[in-house]
């Protein structure tokens, strides 16, 4: 069974299985404008939660991109290096950045919900 969560920082994570999947949000690729370059992590990387691990250069800023969970990149979306352009086109299905296994998989649930991001995105 696929779930998605979603972090305060604007990232998506959708776990299928012990695979977690990772990208930035609709709302973020919105507020970035268009996306230029995507410099993603390695694979075999371990990262922390909230570690930066990715970048997203848009026509107005850079931002960085924080692993919503510890764990060990297992691959990057080559994809995106040749059209970074997808991110703002498909930003919750195949313009993810990385995938990558869980150190602890309950900290996935601790995620925001689709209902509880909406709700954050409110106030925003």
């Amino acid at each position: 069974m696929t779930e998605t969560r979603f972090t305060r920082d604007h990232e998506w994570v959708r776990l299928d299985g012990d695979v977690a999947t990772v990208g930035i949000t609709d709302h973020a690729q919105s507020a970035l404008g268009d996306v230029v370059f995507v410099e993603l992590p390695e694979p075999g990387r371990h990262v922390d939660e909230a570690e930066a691990c990715a970048v997203v250069e848009s026509v107005k800023a850079a931002s960085d991109v924080y692993a919503p969970l510890a764990g060990t990149v297992t691959e990057a979306n080559a994809g995106l290096a040749a059209d970074p352009g997808k991110v703002n086109s498909e930003a919750e299905a195949g313009a993810w950045f990385f995938r990558m296994t869980l150190d602890d998989r309950a900290a996935f649930d601790a995620l925001l919900t689709d209902a509880d991001y909406k709700a954050f995105i409110e106030t925003l």
